[in-house]
């Protein structure tokens, strides 16, 4: 009888628990404090209970009191948050659906991130199987303007920061289809800014399109851009959604708070 009873405390934990959690859902919902008569209501929580429990999160900094009668979140859950996200790597949180998305197209799929003038390749996701040989490797770089997670970066830029990037670089190209005149360049990240994708037609490697999208993070920054490549004549348009939802995947795990929008991009 004894083991019995010792078990039985495990229920109410875990109903505190879920409690507790009702409690902080409802004042995340608010911007303002919220009065403890409408965080009972909305809770469905008799006043004495959530009041009791609200208590116990304002001793540990998880609920400020900032007059009698109102709560509202308190720093020690900005303090976490920011340890979350000091923590957080797009590599790491990329990593996994790259490979899904692998596994569904087999083809190459690339984790690029903007340094200066270049974009540097941080992760790939390929096999032997997709029939194209990897023409940048991990850690290479490659021009903006030349590649489609490059032209993701120049689209979300002033235009007068895409002026200086081509008078810099003088817009160089590698193959007869890169875009070598800022008026092509700039017509193509109109594109970009309204399809929410950006290509790369041989422009970089002849024999070699890509297609990509953004990853956001948290504060709704352009991070890093996931891409697609694959032989010229084998690029398929029946990526595209599977692409800007392994996007979209990867920018929630960041903490992008419109990572719904950027499947319909």
């Amino acid at each position: 009888m004894s083991k019995r009873s010792d078990a039985l405390p495990s229920a109410p934990t875990v109903q505190v628990i879920e409690r507790m959690f009702n409690l902080l859902e409802v004042l995340a919902s608010r911007e303002e404090p919220v009065s403890l008569k409408e965080i009972s209501e909305k809770t469905g929580l008799h006043p004495s209970t959530a009041h009791r429990i609200l208590n116990d999160l304002t001793i540990g900094r998880f609920v400020d009191r900032p007059e009698a009668g109102s709560y509202r979140l308190g720093m020690r859950l900005l303090e976490l948050g920011n340890l979350v996200k000091a923590r957080l790597n797009v590599r790491d949180a990329a990593l996994a659906p790259m490979r899904e998305l692998h596994k569904q197209i087999q083809q190459p799929v690339n984790l690029s991130v903007r340094q200066g003038d270049e974009i540097v390749y941080v992760e790939r996701a390929y096999s032997e199987r997709s029939g194209m040989q990897v023409v940048r490797a991990i850690g290479g770089r490659a021009p903006l303007h030349l590649t489609s997670v490059g032209k993701l970066f120049l689209a979300a830029d002033e235009p007068q920061r895409v002026r200086a990037y081509a008078t810099r670089t003088g817009l160089v190209g590698n193959t007869r289809n890169s875009l070598t005149q800022l008026a092509a360049l700039e017509r193509e990240l109109q594109q970009c800014r309204q399809m929410g994708v950006a290509r790369d037609n041989e422009e970089l490697e002849l024999g070699v399109r890509c297609m990509a999208a953004g990853i956001y993070d948290d504060q709704s920054r352009l991070v890093a851009g996931l891409s697609i490549s694959a032989p010229a004549d084998r690029i398929d348009e029946n990526w595209l959604p599977k692409l800007k939802a392994t996007a979209a995947e990867i920018s929630a795990s960041l903490g992008y708070p419109h990572a719904l929008r950027l499947r319909g991009a």
